[in-house]
C-alpha cells in the first residue's frame, strides 16, 4: 500500500479498531503521526508495525509496561526501554525460583507425611512438645513460633495446670510446612490458606498441582512475549 495509509488502514492491519488506534496514538505508542496538507493524519506502514508491536508487547508485558518500552524507543532512549523489559524479566524468573523453592518445600511435607503414617492423617499418639522442643526440632526460634500462632497459623494447646504451650505431632507438622513456606519467600497471609488446606486434607498433592498450574501460566506468558520481543525487534532503529 505504501504510505499515505488511512486511520482505517492501520487499524485492519493491526487487528483494532479505529478507536483503538487514535488511543494508541495518544498514548504516544505510535511516534509522531504528521499531518497531510488537508489536516488528516498521514499514516504509514510503519505505524501499522508499531501498533501491532504495543498489541503484542502488551500481550506479554501488560499495557503500562508496553507503552513505557515504545515511548522510550520513540525518544531515542533504548536503555530504558530494555531496562523495562530486564525489570519484568527478572520478576517472573524470582516467581520461577519461588514455585521451585514452594515444590521443594511441598515435597518435604510428602515425605514428613509418609514417614509419620497415621499422624499424617490428622492423629497422635498422644505425645506433645514443649514450644522450646519444637523450636529446636525445626531450627527457629521461639519467637517465630508465637509470631505464627498470633498470624493464626498454629493452634497449640495450653497445659490446663500449667498454661504453656503443648504441640501435638499435628501441629508440629503446621509448624514445619509454615518453616518451609517461609523460606520459599512467602508472607504470611500466603500461608495461611496452604496450611488450612494441609490442616483440613493433610494431603500436599492439590497444592503441588497448584504450583504447576502456575508454571503453565509462566509458560504461556513467557511464549506470548517471545512473540511481543519479536515485534518489537521490528520497529528498533538500527544499532
Amino acid at each position: 500500500m505504501g504510505d499515505g495509509w488511512r486511520t482505517v488502514d492501520v487499524a485492519r492491519a493491526a487487528g483494532v479498531s479505529v478507536q483503538a488506534v487514535r488511543l494508541y496514538a495518544g498514548h504516544g505508542v505510535l511516534g509522531d503521526v504528521p499531518r497531510s496538507p488537508n489536516g488528516y493524519r498521514a499514516w504509514t506502514a510503519r505505524h501499522a508495525d508499531l501498533a501491532l508491536a504495543y498489541r503484542a508487547l502488551a500481550a506479554g508485558y501488560g499495557g503500562d509496561v508496553a507503552r513505557r518500552v515504545l515511548r522510550a524507543v520513540h525518544a531515542g532512549d533504548l536503555r530504558d526501554a530494555f531496562a523495562a523489559l530486564d525489570a519484568q524479566h527478572a520478576a517472573w524468573h524470582a516467581e520461577r525460583e519461588r514455585l521451585d523453592r514452594l515444590e521443594r518445600a511441598l515435597a518435604e511435607l510428602a515425605e514428613d507425611d509418609r514417614d509419620a503414617g497415621a499422624v499424617a492423617a490428622g492423629a497422635s499418639d498422644g505425645t506433645t512438645m514443649t514450644v522450646g522442643e519444637v523450636a529446636d526440632a525445626l531450627g527457629v526460634r521461639t519467637s517465630a513460633l508465637r509470631v505464627w500462632e498470633d498470624a493464626g497459623l498454629l493452634h497449640p494447646a495450653r497445659d490446663p495446670r500449667t498454661g504453656h504451650r503443648r504441640y501435638s505431632d499435628a501441629d508440629v507438622r503446621d509448624a514445619r510446612a509454615v518453616q518451609l513456606l517461609r523460606s520459599t519467600g512467602a508472607l504470611l497471609d500466603a500461608i495461611r490458606p496452604v496450611v488450612d488446606a494441609l490442616r483440613a486434607h493433610a494431603d500436599v498433592a492439590a497444592l503441588r498441582a497448584a504450583v504447576d498450574r502456575r508454571r503453565d501460566v509462566l509458560d504461556a506468558v513467557a511464549r506470548a512475549r517471545v512473540a511481543g520481543l519479536a515485534r518489537l525487534h521490528g520497529v528498533l532503529p538500527p544499532p
